[in-house]
């Protein structure tokens, strides 16, 4: 793992699920009023909980993804199935993580979440 220093790590891990386009604009919004706020996700998000070994980031993925569909949190839902490509998760595995919300999280929650990741799919040009 590239880094010395957790916020190194996690700049790196950050940098690997994200992809730099997405870390370099997060970077460039920083300002007085969120700094601390990105310096803690870089470290606690990505430098303490994304570099466990226990879990790969594929199944992070699949995981953060199904419990953004339960949280309603569409942009963050959109960023991390952007993100899961990263990560070697397919379309089929993403659809399958829909579905398994669409029984525990309710169906308007996965008719959102299979609107969100097709808008991304065609973003990216990824066939589905």
């Amino acid at each position: 793992m590239a880094g010395e220093t957790v916020f190194e790590k996690g700049m790196h891990v950050r940098r690997t699920v994200l992809g730099n386009a997405h870390v370099d604009k997060a970077t460039a919004n920083i300002n007085g009023f969120n700094a601390d706020f990105q310096e803690f996700i870089s470290k606690y998000a990505w430098g303490e909980i994304w570099t466990r070994p226990e879990l790969a980031k594929r199944e992070k993925s699949l995981i953060t993804m199904a419990m953004l569909i339960a949280l309603n949190r569409p942009a963050e839902f959109k960023m991390h199935v952007k993100a899961a490509f990263n990560n070697g998760v397919t379309v089929a595995e993403i659809k399958e993580v829909i579905m398994q919300s669409a029984i525990y999280c309710g169906l308007p929650a996965a008719n959102d979440a299979f609107h969100l990741a097709l808008d991304v799919f065609k973003e990216l040009s990824i066939n589905y």
